[in-house]
C-alpha cells in the first residue's frame, strides 16, 4: 500500500483517479476548493472508506498552499506520489488576490509553490513521483511564453492563455525532473479531451462552454482520462526515467519549444520570484 496526494480531486479526471487509486488499496489524500463538492465527493467514495480523505485547498491563493503544505508535512510527510491535477479553463481574464492571472495561478503557481513547500519531502524520499497533468493545448501557445506579460495584461483569449499555462506545466515538470533527479521520478502527461465538469458555467462562456457542452457524448469518460495519470503514479516502467511526456501511457514529445531547458529554467526562476521564494538550485550536470 502506497499513500498518494491527488489536487483536485473532487470531480472529473481526479476524482476518477482517486477512485482508481483507493480501488488499488493506497491511500489517498485529495484537495478541493469548494467544502460541499469535498464532500460530495468523499460520499460518491464510501465504498473506499478508511483509505481516502478530502483535504481543503486553494491554489489559487498562496497561504491556503502553504497550511495544505504544513498539514502534509504534519501528517503524511511520507507520501509516494504527488498528482498535479487541479486546474480550470476560462473565457474571461480574472486575478486573484495576488494580481496573478487565475489560469496562470491555479493551473501553474498553486503547484509549483506546493512543491516547493514539499521540497524536503520529494527529496528525501526515493522514487517518489510527481505527475503534472498538462494538456496538448499547450500546443496553442506556438510562440512559447511571453515573460514580459506572464500575467496576460496586454491581451487575453482564453484557449490561448491556458495553451501558455500548460506549456508552463511542462516547463515546471522538466525543471523539477532535474531537481528531483536521480531519486524522485516526474513526468508530465495529456489526458485526451474528457467529457467533464471542466469550462462549466461557472468559468466559461460562449463557444467553449458550448463545445464541451455538445461534444461531451463523443469525448472521452473521466475513467479514460485518469488512465494514465494512475499508471505515471504507480506502475513500473515509468520509473526508469524522468522528465517524459506521455500520452495513452505511451511518452511521446511535446512541441520542440516545450523541450527548451533554458526556457524551463527562466520559468522556474521567474516564478520563485513572483512568490517571494528563495532559490531551488539546480543540480550541476
Amino acid at each position: 500500500m502506497k499513500s498518494f496526494i491527488v489536487t483536485g480531486g473532487n470531480t472529473g479526471i481526479g476524482l476518477a483517479t482517486v477512485d482508481a487509486l483507493a480501488s488499488m488499496g493506497h491511500q489517498v489524500v485529495f484537495t478541493s476548493r469548494s467544502k460541499a463538492r469535498g464532500d460530495a465527493a468523499l460520499a460518491s467514495l464510501a465504498r473506499h472508506a478508511g483509505r481516502v480523505e478530502c483535504w481543503p485547498l486553494d491554489l489559487a491563493d498562496p497561504s491556503s498552499v502553504d497550511a495544505f503544505a504544513a498539514r502534509v508535512q504534519a501528517e503524511r510527510p511520507a507520501f509516494d506520489g504527488l498528482v498535479l491535477n487541479a486546474g480550470l479553463l476560462l473565457t474571461e481574464r480574472r486575478e486573484t488576490a495576488q494580481g496573478f492571472e487565475e489560469m496562470f495561478a491555479v493551473n501553474h503557481l498553486g503547484h509549483f509553490q506546493l512543491c516547493y513547500r514539499l521540497r524536503a519531502q520529494l527529496e528525501g524520499r526515493a522514487g517518489v513521483r510527481v505527475v503534472v497533468v498538462s494538456s496538448n493545448a499547450h500546443r496553442r501557445a506556438p510562440k512559447g511564453l511571453d515573460f514580459d506579460d506572464l500575467q496576460s495584461r496586454r491581451g487575453f483569449e482564453g484557449f490561448q492563455v491556458y495553451g501558455k499555462s500548460k506549456l508552463a506545466n511542462l516547463y515546471f515538470a522538466r525543471g523539477l525532473a532535474a531537481r528531483l533527479a536521480p531519486t524522485g521520478v516526474v513526468h508530465a502527461l495529456h489526458p485526451g479531451v474528457v467529457a467533464t465538469e471542466f469550462a462549466s458555467a461557472d468559468d466559461a462562456r460562449g463557444l467553449p462552454y458550448l463545445f464541451f457542452r455538445l461534444a461531451k457524448p463523443f469525448l472521452r469518460t473521466p475513467e479514460d482520462g485518469a488512465r494514465t495519470s494512475v499508471y505515471l503514479a504507480t506502475a513500473d516502467a515509468p520509473g526508469r526515467q524522468t522528465g517524459l511526456y506521455y500520452v495513452d501511457e505511451k511518452p511521446t514529445h511535446p512541441m520542440r519549444l516545450a523541450q527548451d531547458d533554458r526556457l524551463a529554467e527562466r520559468l522556474f526562476e521567474v516564478s520563485e520570484s513572483l512568490l517571494g521564494l528563495p532559490r531551488w538550485p539546480r543540480p550541476a550536470a
